[in-house]
């Protein structure tokens, strides 16, 4: 069988398998009852059973599917036959109704059974033996929509025995490959830690895709996923991309010419000074970090000065300034990053305090003028004092509900101790 008939016969294969997902729900979803009748169900299922059979010769794979349809038309069969409103009928249709369920539920996990390792083969496939760029966009796409679907361990043992991590981790390291490809792979590893972090969280630490393999794409979507996995690993995440050296390359790519990687390393930079320990932030400031994004802030406020319609140039109203730099990612970068290291959990407030007065004094040298240096340490007191004020009422408003519960369970418990 040439690749085009093999192509078709797994549409045939498909086509089947979405059919008979499509029966088994309609079972589930409106079960046959003592006043509908079963005829077209059970005919439409001997169709398919038929269709089944048919395909078994050429796809092994789903012999016990084939059972399975022939013990639910069987018990449909019957279920047709016990109709009535007698004690025995009533008891017979209830229970076979009960195994018509059962079935359908056996049938649908045979359906994802079989579509699971078709899924996986077809990438294991594609992204080692193809040269077509769309075709592997495509399956590791359709392969990102079944891992999000939530855990499955026999999935996740077809993932594991196929290696899949180590293909994934070998496309994001092959500078070679398609920038797109490589984005897309970067996604579906993100999903997979996500899947069942306590499985792929160690390949990543063992893999190349914290040690210059995402950086090295150079994207906004490689940036982006880096910072998901920051988020959701933290500071084990970050000690081992401080070990790697990897903390100023992503700082490096704010003098990126591409707004939304600069923007994209922007929040990957913020993770870090939320999550990092006083080791990880000492590094971001050797590096100069303070100094770039004031360039970028002082860069995207502009000079201040603006176009009317009917051509005249003047000075920008407060308004105007003020909504420049809410819309702009880098309007306030170093207040929010002064904010994120404040309000953070990997330092002590301790050496919060040490970090705050080191950024300040970075900003007054770096400053051009008094005027930039005031404004700047009036936005990052006047932010930090923001976020810490949302964050006493919100512990304030936790501690209320926790005394409110406790004070309910008190008086709920109360007549037992007195007993």
């Amino acid at each position: 069988m040439d690749e085009a008939d093999q192509e078709q016969e797994n549409r045939r294969v498909l086509t089947l398998l979405e059919a008979l997902k499509k029966a088994t729900k309609d079972l589930r979803s409106y079960p046959i009852s003592l006043t509908n009748n079963s005829e077209t169900t059970v005919e439409a299922l001997s169709k398919l059973e038929a269709e089944a059979a048919a395909v078994v010769s050429t796809n092994p794979h789903i012999f016990s599917l084939c059972r399975l349809l022939c013990n639910l038309k069987t018990l449909l069969e019957t279920l047709e036959k016990s109709q009535g409103y007698s004690l025995k009928c009533l008891l017979r249709h209830q229970i076979t109704s009960y195994k018509i369920s059962r079935i359908s539920c056996k049938i649908d996990a045979e359906i994802q059974a079989f579509l699971d390792r078709e899924s996986v083969q077809s990438l294991a496939r594609t992204l080692q033996e193809s040269a077509d760029e769309e075709k592997k966009v495509k399956v590791l796409a359709e392969f990102r929509n079944r891992v999000c679907q939530g855990f499955d361990r026999d999935f996740q043992e077809l993932v594991l025995r196929a290696k899949v991590f180590s293909i994934l981790e070998s496309i994001l390291s092959d500078s070679m490959c398609s920038k797109r490809v490589r984005d897309e792979a970067a996604l579906v590893v993100d999903a997979l830690v996500r899947f069942n972090k306590n499985v792929f969280v160690g390949l990543v630490f063992m893999g190349p895709t914290i040690n210059g393999a995402l950086t090295s794409i150079g994207s906004c979507c490689s940036i982006q996923v880096f910072c998901s996995l920051i988020k959701f690993i933290r500071t084990p995440l970050i000690d081992e991309m401080e070990s790697n050296g990897e903390i100023p390359r992503i700082i490096n790519l704010l003098g990126s010419e591409d707004l939304s990687i600069r923007a994209a390393a922007l929040d990957c930079i913020l993770e870090l000074a939320y999550f990092g320990r006083k080791e990880v932030v000492e590094e971001m400031l050797e590096e100069k970090l303070v100094e770039k994004l004031m360039e970028l802030q002082r860069l995207e406020r502009g000079s201040g000065v603006v176009e009317r319609e009917n051509g005249q140039v003047c000075e920008e109203t407060e308004s105007e300034t003020q909504t420049k730099v809410e819309n702009n990612p880098f309007g306030r970068c170093v207040a929010s990053f002064s904010v994120q290291v404040e309000v953070g959990e990997g330092l002590s407030q301790t050496e919060k305090g040490e970090i705050k007065l080191e950024i300040l004094r970075r900003v007054r040298e770096a400053s051009v003028s008094e005027a930039e240096s005031s404004t700047i340490e009036a936005e990052t007191s006047k932010k930090s004092f923001n976020e810490l004020k949302l964050g006493r009422l919100f512990d304030s408003r936790m501690q209320s509900l926790e005394c409110s519960f406790l004070e309910i369970m008190n008086q709920l418990l109360r007549p037992w101790s007195m007993g």
